[in-house]
């Protein structure tokens, strides 16, 4: 999912800009970000970088297999 810290930054950036009034709801007004920006983001079906990486490394090791068999058939034909 995404990074706590990123989520963090964001919820702590949108709080500095907060007129000084909100400063004593600060709290209520971070969590109700913070809640608002996961569930938006759940629904964006967003994947880690880790995640990624990992299908990355899947996709260049199929696209060897790949052009390997793809010259064995040029060379059996």
């Amino acid at each position: 999912m995404l990074d706590p810290k990123k989520l963090e930054e964001v919820v702590q950036a949108i709080s500095k800009v907060m007129p000084a009034s909100f400063t004593e709801m600060q709290e209520d007004v971070e969590k109700n970000i913070r809640a608002a920006l996961s569930a938006t983001f759940a629904k964006l079906d967003l994947v880690t970088r880790e995640e990624f990486d990992v299908q990355t490394q899947v996709l260049h090791r199929t696209r060897s297999k790949l052009e390997a068999l793809e010259q064995r058939v040029a060379e059996l034909e």
